[in-house]
């Protein structure tokens, strides 16, 4: 597995989601922590989608989106400042799949496919979830996934999924590309 070196610039494109609290708001803090970051630059963020939970169903609806970035820094070296903007917004784990403040996933990142331990690339459940392909469609429909070789627009039409997913006309960060 080749990882990429400091002065490549990849494209990587992030979900974002949350359903405690003031949600539109610590995933606007998420994506401004993201904009201040040294080596990312936000490219396109996407609608925010109002969608129903996955996995544990006994919570409140979640605001979800994808947001694309060009960056120099490793997925490696990305994931744990991902980690670090979900602590200082004051993401606390509970129960997987469960409520959160935030979480930033890690969705694509360039056309590299690779798993260890603490990160697999690209996400392992994306093409499955609706609340991640209609975000991710919306800003990149074109977009190949790295494993399946078909579009993310392709991807999407062919879910077999009946969670309700609706685009909000939340704004986000309008000044932040």
């Amino acid at each position: 597995m080749l990882l990429p070196t400091t002065d490549s610039i990849y494209v990587a494109y992030i979900g974002f989601g949350s359903n405690i609290g003031d949600r539109l708001k610590h995933i606007q803090n998420a994506i401004h922590a993201l904009s201040k970051t040294e080596g990312i630059s936000l490219q396109k963020i996407s609608s925010v989608y109002k969608t129903d939970p996955v996995g544990y169903e006994a919570q409140e609806l979640f605001l979800n989106g994808v947001v694309a970035i060009q960056t120099n820094l490793s997925p490696h070296t990305l994931l744990p400042i991902l980690k670090d903007i979900e602590s200082a917004i004051g993401r606390q784990h509970r129960i997987r799949w469960g409520p959160r403040e935030i979480d930033l996933d890690l969705l694509i990142y360039g056309d590299l496919c690779f798993q260890t331990e603490k990160l697999v690339v690209p996400h392992p459940e994306m093409h499955l979830r609706r609340f991640v392909l209609a975000p991710l469609a919306e800003i990149a429909p074109t977009l190949v996934h790295p494993v399946f070789q078909e579009t993310i627009q392709t991807l999407l039409e062919r879910l077999d999924d009946d969670k309700s997913v609706t685009r909000t006309t939340a704004v986000l960060c309008s000044g932040l590309i």
